[in-house]
């Protein structure tokens, strides 16, 4: 048994004094008056810090087929590139590690980090020259990526019978943002050696909308309540919780969230459907090779180019821009969809409708791609496939934030990324061995074949084992509700 130890007076009047300073900083926050219209320029900061979440999130897999070929140039490439983003996947596990420490320092700290790291991140990639230099630019954004403090304070900062709408509409917005992608890749790309050039300007903007944040962000107040509560605990009652192990008075950490998790019905089961909805995540990062690929094979099949490659060149700087011009539209549209029915409908009706409207999306754009539809059309209808299959992801994220306590909801929700991860490395693991074998042209069928049993597995689950989380007081919660039922 571990010996405790035990504590001098000169110790425990340290602690005690570091105890006030932390209550009265916090004390002094809480006061600080909540000016006119806050809610308003706090959505509008938000919403920028979200747009440039979705554009270091999304310009790699828009610009993945010129990167592929750039950076390795053979039939496989975009396999290849894969399994070098395999590599960057340990960092995202080490993000992972840094996100709970939100529930103890607070929001509005990682929120700046979390922002001026992936504006960074972009800068190191428009820099590169050279794989080495592209992994460590890609390996930052995967460290800060699935942090999202963005989401943690809409969360906490909306009324309840609107969070879901205002959320949708803060990620509609940022989704939009996303526009901003093919209008640099017409600007600045005159061919597709120039892929990098599309990514100074988002670093730029990040960066400037870091301090943006820094001077007028506020922290959440559901985050300063849960701090002050924790402090405010006498020695007694934080020994007596120590030893009772209960991992919900804990201020943060993966593993008590995990524990949480496990013995709580309702997260439990979240994390599962979590796990078994991400078996068709390669079709959420693929969708550049099957338009690329698809409109290339109509041209070859025309006679307007004598190779396949030549084909994928020609179509990156013509038809795959205009085809991702409205890409962000469908991607925008998608997540309004969700945010509606989940607050009018409820969570569970609203991941069931974008799970559908995703199979049925996707099927449209990749037949659009291999029937040379319009691009416009074919690149709205991809936008809507992925937008769906990342807004059925947002409503198990966004029940998850509602059945956690405050004090591990940043923790929960980075620990659901874990769980998460075995979906991710089976829809790899399932798809590899066909698209190194036969090529790029492999990936339609193989996205199509893993995304639909995924979503009918998950959602099985999803209406079977969970409970609906609409209008739930994000400050009272405590993720034991659900037990027993």
């Amino acid at each position: 048994m571990k010996k405790q130890k035990v504590l001098t007076p000169e110790q425990i009047r340290k602690q005690n004094l570091r105890r006030e300073r932390e209550i009265a900083r916090w004390e002094k926050e809480k006061a600080r008056p909540k000016r006119n219209y806050y809610i308003v320029y706090l959505i509008f900061i938000i919403a920028l810090i979200y747009a440039i979440d979705e554009i270091a999130s999304q310009i790699g897999t828009l610009m993945k087929t010129e990167i592929a070929n750039d950076l390795f140039n053979t039939e496989n490439s975009a396999s290849l590139l894969d399994l070098l983003s395999g590599l960057a996947v340990p960092f995202q596990a080490i993000g992972l590690l840094y996100r709970p420490f939100a529930d103890r320092w607070g929001r509005k700290l990682f929120l700046i980090i979390n922002t001026f790291g992936m504006s960074f991140a972009l800068l190191i990639v428009y820099l590169s020259d050279n794989i080495p230099l592209y992994f460590i630019g890609a390996c930052i954004v995967q460290f800060f990526i699935p942090h999202d403090m963005h989401v943690v304070y809409i969360m906490e900062s909306s009324p309840p019978k609107h969070r879901a709408r205002i959320y949708s509409s803060i990620k509609f917005f940022a989704n939009i943002a996303v526009m901003i992608v093919p209008v640099l890749r017409d600007k600045l790309m005159a061919d597709v050696s120039q892929w990098r050039n599309v990514y100074i300007i988002p670093a730029f903007v990040g960066i400037a909308v870091c301090f943006v944040a820094l001077l007028c962000a506020r922290e959440t107040d559901a985050f300063i309540e849960s701090r002050l509560n924790h402090l405010r605990k006498t020695p007694e009652e934080l020994e007596a919780e120590k030893k009772a192990q209960n991992e919900a008075s804990r201020q943060g950490g993966l593993i008590p969230a995990l524990k949480f998790a496990m013995k709580h019905k309702q997260l439990k089961w979240l994390y599962i459907v979590s796990s078994v909805a991400n078996l068709g995540f390669i079709a959420s990062i693929n969708y550049p090779i099957v338009l690329n690929y698809g409109y290339a094979q109509n041209m070859l099949n025309s006679g307007l180019a004598a190779t396949l490659e030549e084909a994928v060149a020609t179509v990156g700087v013509t038809t795959y821009t205009e085809a991702i011009f409205l890409y962000p539209l469908g991607l925008a549209v998608a997540q309004v969809i969700m945010g509606f029915i989940s607050d009018w409908k409820g969570r569970k009706a609203a991941a069931v409708t974008t799970a559908f409207n995703c199979v049925a999306s996707y099927v449209l754009f990749s037949l659009g791609a291999y029937l040379n539809w319009d691009p416009y059309i074919t690149g709205f209808f991809c936008g809507a496939a992925i937008g769906s299959y990342y807004s059925t992801n947002d409503v198990i994220i966004m029940m998850i934030g509602e059945s956690s306590p405050t004090n591990l909801r940043s923790s929960a929700m980075s620990a659901q990324f874990i769980v998460t991860a075995v979906g991710f490395v089976l829809s790899f693991a399932l798809s590899m061995p066909f698209t190194l074998t036969i090529g790029n042209t492999a990936m339609a069928a193989c996205c199509f074949a893993l995304l639909v049993p995924g979503f009918a597995a998950a959602l099985l689950l999803l209406i079977k084992k969970t409970h609906d989380t609409t209008g739930i007081d994000m400050d009272t919660v405590t993720g034991t509700e659900w037990d027993g039922k």
